[in-house]
């Protein structure tokens, strides 16, 4: 919602502007969305943790795997803005602390938990339907597809080891 609502342009695949990396309203926009993304990967954490320790654990491992490219991708616009390496970090560093935040608030909202998981879980079933699946089909040939099943027996293969 909050990328189709005040993102003014989205981006999918190889496009890009280089113009509008220097505009220091694209590093600020692009800080503010991704704190809200964090901040619900945390929501999504959190809430799992409360289900049962092994649903959290495997939310954990998907979302630190994830935090990753996040880092990157806000150190790439900070430093493509004209900005600092340690301004790029910080930022980075933002990003953990608003996942840490959201894991915090599930807890102390209590009674929320109810809604956590579930807004959580049809938010990412909606990026990966609307954004990844399009770019998956996009490629040819069949590595693409290769990949995005690995990283579905890698999730069955983690929920599994969980249970032992």
């Amino acid at each position: 919602m909050f990328e189709h609502t005040f993102a003014s342009h989205l981006h999918f695949g190889e496009e890009t502007h280089h113009e509008e990396l220097v505009n220091p309203a694209v590093q600020i926009s692009a800080l503010v969305g991704m704190l809200v993304h964090t901040f619900f990967d945390g929501v999504a954490i959190g809430a799992g943790f409360i289900i049962s320790p092994s649903v959290g654990l495997l939310i954990f491992l998907a979302v630190f795997l994830h935090k990753i490219p996040d880092g990157f991708t806000i150190s790439s616009i900070v430093v493509s803005s004209g900005q600092s390496s340690s301004r790029a970090l910080a930022a980075a560093t933002a990003l953990g602390v608003s996942t840490l935040i959201g894991v915090v608030v599930v807890h102390v909202a209590g009674e929320g938990v109810n809604y956590a998981l579930p807004i959580s879980t049809g938010s990412t079933l909606y990026v990966a339907a609307t954004d990844l699946m399009p770019e998956v089909n996009r490629e040819k040939g069949v590595k693409m597809a290769v990949v995005v099943f690995a990283g579905m027996g890698l999730f069955l293969l983690v929920r599994l080891a969980a249970h032992f």
